[in-house]
């Protein structure tokens, strides 16, 4: 194609394509190079567009940053939110969970690269700890009642909670680079690890260490 009709081309893109052809393009290489590895020019150059263009959508780099990051957010707390359905057991309801995180792993590969590397650079929606903290506040309810119904001390639920979304968490981080396992298997053993493990809790836990 030659460059007047490539120009031709551009121009005919509104400024609505050219914003999500951009975020495609910059979610792509944050999720090769990072953050700072990533440059306005090499974006602009990948749209075949001038710096200013990308200036005028974004303000800068934090900008269109921002905005990959907080879409992957909310396509994640989405999954996790819609697997959490009525009617479930309080173990489906954790397996749904898992499910849903490595799902999004699965298939949102770029995104996860990015939530779990620098994402707190000029995003409203923080760093994937953060995120996870936003899951856990939901598991929680779910403990709540398991340690009510086992005579547990509720209050410790969100501790509970947190260190169960973070072991799905780093879990997740591990799996991204070692599919040997299928996804339904490591949800399997993840919830076999957290379900099993809370069958035998103790009512008082003490370190047994001096």
């Amino acid at each position: 194609m030659s460059e007047g009709r490539e120009a031709r081309r551009r121009v005919r893109m509104t400024g609505q394509e050219r914003r999500e052809q951009l975020i495609a393009i910059s979610r792509a290489l944050f999720a090769n190079k990072g953050f700072e590895g990533t440059s306005i020019e090499e974006i602009a150059a990948r749209a075949q567009v001038s710096k200013p263009v990308v200036y005028e959508h974004f303000g800068g780099k934090e900008g269109i940053y921002a905005v990959v990051v907080d879409r992957e957010v909310l396509t994640l707390l989405d999954a996790i939110r819609n697997s959490l359905v009525e009617g479930q057991s309080r173990r489906e309801l954790m397996e749904r969970a898992t499910l849903a995180l490595l799902d999004y792993v699965e298939g949102h590969t770029d995104g996860f690269r990015i939530l779990i590397r620098d994402s707190g650079v000029g995003s409203n929606s923080g760093s994937f700890a953060s995120i996870l903290s936003d899951v856990a506040s939901q598991v929680e309810d779910i403990l709540v009642s398991e340690f009510k119904a086992r005579n547990l001390d509720h209050r410790a639920a969100p501790l509970y909670a947190q260190m169960l979304v973070g072991m799905v968490g780093v879990t997740g981080q591990w799996w991204l680079d070692n599919r040997k396992h299928s996804k339904r298997d490591v949800a399997a053993h993840l919830v076999n690890l957290a379900w099993n493990g809370m069958k035998n809790l103790e009512s008082k836990p003490r370190l047994r260490v001096q």
